[in-house]
């Protein structure tokens, strides 16, 4: 997993007319995000964050080993919705039992009888909270769907739905 990215973050809209921006942080504490310097967005710029207010962040781009403040409403638009990644070796180690979602990804998915139903392609996460991608089933990601996650066997246990058992 090393090199592997992870979405810790993500830009928002602009807030008043000096740079800054609204930033919405995945992390256990929100204004942890911060700490990890340089975030990095699928491109490859990098940014630094520093929090104005709560959810509310001034944002320095950094490129040719110099830091660039976002200084103005309209510069500030141009990074909505913008992904904030981390490198994976920054975060914190996880307990036992513990993984990071993007952990998932890649894992082999079985039913309860250990029929093969693909493998997890995505994990997705609209608010409501997060569903995996299983070949053609997103699957939520909750205790009775998934009744076991094995990282070290490379495999989780899927207990689908009732409604989509009967497709």
């Amino acid at each position: 997993m090393r090199g592997q990215l992870i979405l810790v973050g993500r830009i928002g809209r602009p807030h008043g007319v000096r740079g800054l921006v609204h930033v919405t942080s995945y992390t256990a504490d929100p204004r942890a995000l911060a700490s990890y310097s340089p975030l990095q967005d699928e491109r490859g710029e990098k940014y630094r964050l520093e929090w104005a207010a709560e959810g509310i962040a001034r944002v320095f781009v950094l490129a040719a080993g110099q830091e660039h403040a976002i200084t103005d409403r309209a510069a500030a638009a141009c990074l909505v919705n913008r992904p904030l990644l981390v490198a994976r070796e920054a975060l914190p180690a996880v307990e036992t039992d513990e993984f990071y979602l993007a952990d998932l990804i890649g894992l082999a998915a079985f039913d309860v009888a250990g029929t093969a139903l693909g493998r997890v392609s995505a994990v997705h996460n609209y608010g409501a909270g997060a569903s995996l991608e299983i070949g053609r089933l997103l699957i939520p990601f909750t205790a009775a769907a998934v009744t076991e996650v094995d990282l070290g066997a490379g495999r989780i246990i899927v207990r689908p739905p009732v409604e989509l058992e009967a497709r």
